[in-house]
């Protein structure tokens, strides 16, 4: 894997207030390998690439809608590696064609291995298994988060990002935040936003980044996937107003979470806050057949960005 070529923007989002609110477009570093997902694939890739091997193939887990699968699928497509997903629920195997992530997934080359939620939850011993059975395989923990995903992150900081009194991101299986907190400025506060309710990950992201310059918010907004009415709201508003398409999983909850803590007065006056936009959009053609089929309003797709 190399960098990217082109510059990932950083734009202000004038929201008028005694503070400076600004956004990392990540998503925009690579049209299917989206935002932290590149950056977290980077060095596990990289290595992989490395080493002589002769029978390549790229496993990693997720559920039916993972922006991780998904993301791993395109880039065993760019790099002509085959792609396995062990993909959490049994009962998606005769209906994944209805999926579109999966579908998306499939088309770029993934082949899948549906198992029950129960033994996904068992990942040490599916992984295990796994390397057992495919020895030359490279074995990507779910949401790609490991020691070299956070090496990567490094790559999200730069020049540009180091005046930032903090820096934002939210947070699913902690990979992001930790590479963030590890490569932050000694001045700025790293702020994480919780997709899920995972009391461990505090723990997890001090293991890997070794520092302790991270606050962690709650923003699950009910657990994990959950979409609500307000969330939907303030992602099309967001929309409307700045011309950027949030998905509602992890940056709307972030952003939302963010606009409380400014309207709160947490950030003092004249903060620089910088929130890294972490991609995903793939996932929202999902989430809105799920709520068109409730009935409920539907979140805006096209960016004009």
């Amino acid at each position: 894997m190399n960098l990217p070529k082109h510059k990932i923007p950083i734009v202000e989002i004038p929201i008028g207030k005694k503070v400076r609110l600004f956004i990392k477009r990540e998503d925009l570093t690579h049209p299917e390998i989206s935002g932290n997902k590149y950056w977290k694939m980077f060095y596990n890739v990289k290595k992989y690439l490395e080493k002589e091997v002769s029978d390549r193939k790229i496993i990693t887990f997720g559920g039916a809608f993972s922006n991780h699968i998904a993301a791993a699928a395109a880039l065993g497509k760019e790099f002509g590696i085959e792609t396995l997903g062990i993909i959490r629920g049994d009962e998606l195997e005769n209906t994944w064609q209805e999926n579109p992530t999966l579908s998306l997934a499939h088309q770029n080359g993934m082949t899948f291995r549906f198992v029950t939620r129960e033994t996904y939850r068992d990942k040490e011993t599916l992984m295990k298994n796994l390397q057992e059975e495919f020895p030359e395989s490279l074995v990507v923990p779910e949401g790609g988060t490991n020691e070299n995903a956070v090496e990567g992150i490094q790559f999200m900081l730069n020049e540009e990002t180091q005046d930032f009194d903090y820096l934002c991101s939210a947070i699913g299986t902690g990979g992001t935040l930790s590479g963030i907190s590890k490569f932050a400025e000694e001045h700025q506060k790293v702020l994480g936003f919780k997709a899920v309710k995972d009391e461990s990950l505090e723990k997890r992201i001090l293991n890997f980044s070794k520092r302790q310059n991270f606050t962690i918010f709650d923003a699950s907004d009910g657990g994990f996937g959950k979409i609500t009415d307000e969330n939907i709201r303030f992602i099309n508003k967001f929309y409307q107003d700045f011309g950027i398409v949030l998905e509602p999983v992890y940056t709307g909850k972030m952003l939302r979470k963010i606009f409380e803590l400014i309207e709160e007065d947490y950030f003092p006056e004249n903060s620089k806050i910088l929130a890294f936009h972490t991609g995903g959009l793939q996932g929202i053609k999902g989430a809105n057949e799920m709520l068109k089929k409730k009935k409920r309003n539907l979140i805006l797709l096209h960016d004009k960005n």
